[in-house]
């Protein structure tokens, strides 16, 4: 596994309420010395996954269409896009777009904002790295830190994280956000996460 900076460093809005976690940012030269909060500019996306490759086209797409199928009650993201494909291309990792990608383990303190581990493995190297959190695993896929309002969700592919399963996890998202004591209770009754397809 890809070691994890300790500092922050992400691509996004300085001022981010929710933040994605994953181990290493893409393998391109300008940004393997990133530190700090780094706003994508317009086409900058597109430009990463050309060059990186099928797989950060994934993430990125992954990362919209969570973020559009949020309710706007607490999550107002995606609002003024008309699909996930529009607010990736025009708004996701921008300033003022109140979302990173996170290259970092998570820095805890701000209430206002939420925390989203992509992966498993990640999760828990973090946690033998150091990280404090109370993660209370709700399946082999998928656990909670209401406290801190973190979340852990498969790896952010197709396969891993699909359309079914961005539908439980944006459901947990509106759960942490309203700080319901029921997330178990909800999965226990979701048949959503034992299909893979």
């Amino acid at each position: 596994m890809v070691s994890v900076v300790t500092n922050h460093c992400c691509f996004g809005d300085v001022n981010a309420r929710f933040r994605v976690y994953l181990a290493a940012p893409p393998a391109m030269e300008a940004y393997q010395q990133l530190s700090g909060v780094q706003p994508l500019q317009a086409g900058e996306i597109d430009q990463i996954y050309r060059h990186c490759g099928n797989g950060w086209r994934k993430i990125f797409n992954v990362y919209a269409k969570l973020l559009f199928a949020l309710p706007p009650t607490h999550f107002a993201f995606a609002t003024p896009a008309s699909s996930w494909q529009q607010f990736r291309d025009l708004q996701l990792l921008q300033a003022g777009s109140g979302t990173a990608l996170c290259f970092s383990a998570p820095q805890f303190g701000k209430e206002d904002v939420f925390h989203l581990i992509a992966g498993r493995t990640l999760a828990k190297h973090l946690i033998t790295q150091g990280l404090e959190a109370d993660l209370h695993w709700l399946s082999s896929e998928f656990a909670v830190d209401p406290a801190r309002k973190l979340l852990v969700t498969p790896f952010f592919d197709y396969r891993q994280l699909n359309n079914e399963k961005i539908t439980v996890s944006a459901k947990l998202l509106q759960l942490l956000a309203d700080q319901v004591s029921e997330i178990e209770r909800f999965l226990d009754c979701s048949s959503q996460l034992g299909s893979s397809g």
